[in-house]
C-alpha cells in the first residue's frame, strides 16, 4: 500500500460537535470523493479525556502528497463545499482546533480499505513510542509475531501506520487500529494475549537482540473509540 494517508482531529467548539458530524454527514463526505480523496473511516472518543464529546478523529487517503495538495485545493474551492461552510457557521465556527498527522502503511498492514469485518465493534487507537533506534526492531515483532497472536486471541486487526518521511515521529513511532467486540472483550483478549507463551518468548527474544526493551516508559498509548454512523470502516 503505498498510498499517503491523514489522519485528522478535530475539536468541535463547544456544544457543535453535532452540526461538525451533520456537516461531514451531508456534505463534506460526499465532496471529499468528489475530488479525489478517500474516507476511510471517522471515529468518536468512548471517553473524552479533555472533555466531553469535543473531537473526532477521521482518516483519509490519497495516492501521494501532490496529489492531496490539488484535491484539498480543489475541495476548498468547490462552491458546493462553500455555501455548505457558511450555512453550517452562520451562528459560530464548529471546529476549535485542527490537528493532522501523515502516515504511511507499514508492510504487515491488512488491506485498509475496501472495509474488512464489519461491528458492531469497538476500535482502539494504539500508539507506541520506540527506544531510540529501535523502530524496525518492534516493526519487525508486529510483522513477525504480534500481529498474528492479536488474531489467535479475538483482536482484529485494522491498520498499521507510520508517520510519513519527514514527519514528527518518522524515527520512532507506530500507530495503529485494532478492534474488539467490546471494551470487555479487549480486556480479556489481551489478557489471554499478554499470558501466551509464544508471545513471552517473542517479547523476550527481541528485547535480549535489541539489548532492551523496544518503547520507552510510557511509550505505550491506548485510546478506545466508536466508529460514527457515516464512517466508511464499521
Amino acid at each position: 500500500d503505498t498510498r499517503l494517508y491523514e489522519m485528522r482531529i478535530y475539536t468541535a467548539a463547544p456544544g457543535k460537535l453535532a452540526a461538525l458530524h451533520a456537516r461531514f454527514r451531508q456534505h463534506t463526505c460526499r465532496l471529499l470523493e468528489r475530488h479525489g480523496i478517500v474516507n476511510i473511516g471517522y471515529w468518536t472518543p468512548l471517553e473524552e479525556k479533555d472533555g466531553v464529546g469535543t473531537r473526532l478523529l477521521f482518516v483519509l487517503a490519497h495516492p501521494s502528497r501532490e496529489a492531496r495538495e490539488k484535491a484539498w485545493q480543489a475541495f476548498m474551492a468547490d462552491s458546493e463545499w462553500q455555501a455548505a461552510y457558511r450555512a453550517s457557521e452562520a451562528e459560530g465556527r464548529l471546529v476549535e482546533k485542527v490537528e493532522v498527522r501523515f502516515l504511511r502503511a507499514t508492510d504487515f498492514s491488512p488491506p485498509i480499505f475496501p472495509p474488512g469485518r464489519g461491528g458492531p465493534r469497538v476500535f482502539e487507537l494504539r500508539t507506541y513510542t520506540a527506544a531510540p533506534g529501535r523502530l524496525e526492531a518492534l516493526l519487525a515483532r508486529f510483522r513477525e509475531h504480534t500481529t498474528s497472536l492479536f488474531e489467535k486471541h479475538g483482536i482484529q486487526n485494522v491498520a498499521y501506520w507510520v508517520p510519513a518521511e519527514g514527519e514528527s515521529g518518522a524515527e520512532d513511532t507506530l500507530i495503529y487500529f485494532v478492534a474488539h467486540a467490546s471494551r470487555e472483550a479487549a480486556a480479556v483478549s489481551f489478557k489471554n494475549f499478554g499470558a501466551d507463551p509464544a508471545w513471552q518468548q517473542a517479547r523476550r527474544e527481541s528485547e535480549e537482540k535489541a539489548g532492551g526493551s523496544l518503547t520507552v516508559p510510557g511509550g505505550v498509548r491506548s485510546e478506545f473509540m466508536q466508529a460514527t454512523d457515516y464512517s466508511p470502516l464499521q
